[in-house]
């Protein structure tokens, strides 16, 4: 138990998110707990992760939720590990939430993308049909967002596009998709910024430049692709094939790397297996196991496709968010911290003892 490497969870604490600033101390070892020095409250060690208040051991709840991540239904597993069902759609849960945290703390930082690609799935629920949208990064097969609606419609992609503009540096990029009408619109609509001149009103605005936009639309007939068609949107071919090369290599415009993912997590997600009886209930559960999949995706498993960047290569390891591979017990265990914390806005003059406390910790 090093206190150096824990920060405070408290979220009144003017020092919560920040370690080794010497404002932490042991205050049980026998039930690894830790008390911050400036809050004086005390908390777990397994707050902020998935394990925290679980009444199961961690290398059940580790075991459990591997096994999900690999396909294996909540049925088998409730059945395997002499849980009820409802439980283990809690540990489900509990890890989804622990996905979504990981990936905004670690993945979710402005980047050059380089070549987009997305893509919908269509889910086959007890009530219908759920669409869920991706988005994958071609260069590190990064997993960047995923969105879950019942209509396959404008706002759905429009909320997947904007959780990409949202870590896309102002750099040469290239999107790829299939032949939705409203993924073209809502990336024009989207990937654009204010120009201001000074004036009153509202200010004008403008897309991005060297945004360029692909199209790949295949024609099947009985089930069978037949014809591949490759559009392009916006920019230019010798800038296109650039982007395209820098990204993937040799090859055509194609939306493979998206459409691996896809089978990915149709293979692990066992909701998502076709002509299966695990089907997903509500679009929450279908959330949850997007997340979990897709972090696991990123940091677990290493993929021969990213063989040449080095032996044993993840996602993460070739975007540079960690240099090795994780296991699915430290995705759960790893602490996501809060928010720094913020002065109050308050009128008139700030106390003293505010403004040691804002100096401290807000410098």
């Amino acid at each position: 138990m090093d206190p150096a490497l824990i920060f405070c969870p408290t979220l009144a604490c003017p020092a919560r998110g920040q370690t080794g600033q010497g404002n932490m101390r042991i205050h049980s070892r026998k039930d690894r707990r830790f008390m911050g020095t400036e809050c004086h409250k005390t908390f777990s060690a397994t707050k902020g992760t998935a394990f925290y208040r679980l009444r199961t051991s961690a290398e059940t709840g580790s075991l459990v939720i591997t096994l999900m991540a690999h396909g294996c239904p909540l049925q088998a597993l409730g059945v395997a590990c002499g849980s009820d069902e409802r439980t283990v759609a809690g540990w489900l849960g509990r890890a989804g939430v622990q996905g979504q945290a990981v990936q905004g703390h670690l993945v979710e930082q402005p980047r050059d993308l380089g070549q987009v690609q997305a893509d919908e799935i269509r889910v086959k629920t007890p009530g219908g049909v759920v669409w869920m949208a991706l988005a994958i990064m071609v260069t590190t097969r990064v997993w960047l967002a995923g969105e879950v609606s019942a209509p396959r419609d404008m706002p759905l992609i429009r909320r997947l596009i904007e959780r990409v503009r949202a870590w896309a540096l102002h750099r040469p990029l290239l999107c790829c998709t299939d032949g939705l009408c409203s993924s073209i619109r809502a990336m024009r609509e989207t990937l654009r910024d204010p120009v201001h001149t000074g004036e009153q009103g509202r200010p004008r605005l403008r897309p991005w430049r060297n945004l360029c936009m692909a199209q790949v639309v295949k024609r099947s007939v009985q089930r069978r692709v037949v014809d591949v068609e490759r559009r392009l949107v916006e920019g230019t071919p010798a800038r296109v094939e650039m982007l395209r090369r820098r990204s993937q290599g040799d090859g055509v415009i194609n939306t493979a790397s998206i459409e691996r993912l896809n089978a990915t997590l149709r293979e692990r997600l066992a909701s998502l297996t076709r002509r299966g009886r695990a089907l997903a209930r509500r679009s929450v559960t279908l959330q949850h196991g997007m997340s979990l999949i897709g972090t696991v995706y990123n940091f677990c498993p290493p993929q021969a496709s990213l063989a040449a960047v080095g032996e044993r290569t993840t996602p993460a390891m070739a975007a540079g968010l960690t240099d090795h591979v994780w296991t699915v017990r430290e995705l759960l265990a790893f602490p996501v911290p809060p928010p720094r914390w913020t002065p109050p806005s308050r009128r008139g003059r700030r106390s003293q003892a505010l403004q040691r406390v804002i100096a401290r910790w807000c410098s």
